[in-house]
């Protein structure tokens, strides 16, 4: 069982299993439709799509952000139009570092699936390696998938300002505030560290070995235990990248305020940082 982070050859020679489930989360913030017709143009053999705004998100149920999390039973309902069933090895991949591919890896785990990994390198690694492509749109048959909530992976928008240890996901400029290209107002959550998720990443973009990755993180978790530990970036997405690099990296998982920068800022009684704390 893969759980955090699978090879290019593991899931090559894969590919004809049919408890293998892959899937495209290629997505571009500022073409929302890009992903899809990057799907369409070549895909990894096999892979059904997943789109971030259609599947990984939805109606503003369980935050105000710009990607709110869908709720359980919406969860079951995408899951099962994937394909994946509790027996399936979930391969999940991006064009962009696994910076969108694991936010689904945390719903699925989130919702109790263990069997999920990020495909290394993604889709530029494939291309790379010369591996075979298709174009053919795939639809898997349905499935039943009925997951168990770990609700205490959550954090809510209230309960916030109650925790030990925040971590904004964002990349410095923004955590600082010098520049807002997406929400109304720049800065951070006040008592809010930064973890840029790129320093995950090797100058090629792959992860860092999992025990540099584990010093890293224990080094700005000081004191405060790891499921203490609570991550948010601009919209539940990115925040996602560091969560599956603690999981790689053998620590006990972190909680996910989901709603993020997004929605905390939506209030103007809320309080907001800038600078380095």
């Amino acid at each position: 069982m893969h759980k955090t982070i699978v090879q290019l050859q593991e899931l090559n020679q894969h590919l004809d299993d049919p408890d293998w489930i892959v899937v495209d989360c290629r997505y571009d913030l500022s073409d929302k439709s890009a992903g899809y017709r990057d799907y369409l143009n070549a895909h990894i053999p096999t892979a059904v799509y997943a789109d971030l705004h259609d599947d990984l998100s939805s109606s503003a149920m369980s935050n105000q952000g710009r990607h709110p999390l869908p709720a359980p039973a919406r969860l079951n309902q995408v899951f099962s139009s994937l394909g994946i069933h509790q027996h399936s090895q979930v391969v999940i991949y991006d064009s962009a570092s696994a910076s969108i591919a694991a936010r689904l890896w945390w719903m699925l785990r989130y919702m109790g699936h263990e069997a999920v990994a990020i495909l290394e390198g993604g889709w530029p690694a494939w291309q790379a390696a010369g591996y075979e492509t298709e174009q053919t749109e795939r639809k898997n048959s349905s499935a039943q998938f009925e997951g168990n909530v770990r609700r205490d992976w959550l954090v809510t928008t209230e309960a916030v300002p109650d925790q030990a240890l925040l971590v904004d996901s964002r990349e410095p400029a923004r955590y600082r505030g010098e520049l807002e290209p997406m929400d109304p107002v720049a800065g951070h959550i006040p008592g809010a560290i930064n973890h840029y998720w790129r320093k995950n990443l090797d100058a090629n973009g792959q992860f860092l070995a999992p025990q540099q990755i584990r010093q890293n993180f224990l080094d700005f978790y000081g004191a405060t235990r790891p499921e203490e530990v609570v991550f948010y970036c601009g919209s539940g997405v990115t925040a996602c990248h560091n969560l599956l690099a603690a999981a790689h990296a053998g620590l006990a998982a972190a909680r996910l305020y989901a709603g993020s920068w997004s929605e905390w800022c939506t209030d103007p009684e809320r309080p907001v940082a800038t600078g380095d704390e």
